[in-house]
């Protein structure tokens, strides 16, 4: 199923909404001007504000578990608007709410 493709200024958070920003895009290759993700390098969280009971536990990185399976930047899978990601340390998930809206990967 084909996707948007993620570029650096996707806005994603964590499912608590903590805001998610990616910590290696690829600079070769540009969507609207911003470079695109990939796969393998992990995202940054900030501002989580999840609790285990009395106990802080915020979603620290966000590892992407999915990525494109036939567009690729240097070798490596691009990450999609519908692409999956878990975060560590207490294995949720993220939500992209805005992503570029003119290419399209699959």
């Amino acid at each position: 199923m084909p996707g948007y493709l993620l570029q650096a200024g996707a806005q994603v958070m964590c499912m608590h909404g903590g805001q998610a920003q990616a910590t290696a895009p690829f600079p070769r290759v540009k969507v609207g001007g911003q470079p695109v993700t990939l796969q393998a390098a992990p995202w940054t969280v900030a501002a989580c504000p999840f609790m285990a009971g009395p106990t802080p536990m915020p979603c620290v990185t966000a590892q992407w578990v999915m990525g494109a399976l036939r567009v690729k930047a240097g070798g490596q899978p691009v990450l999609l608007q519908d692409s999956q990601a878990v975060c560590v340390p207490n294995g949720t998930g993220v939500n992209v709410v805005m992503a570029q809206l003119r290419v399209k990967g699959m």
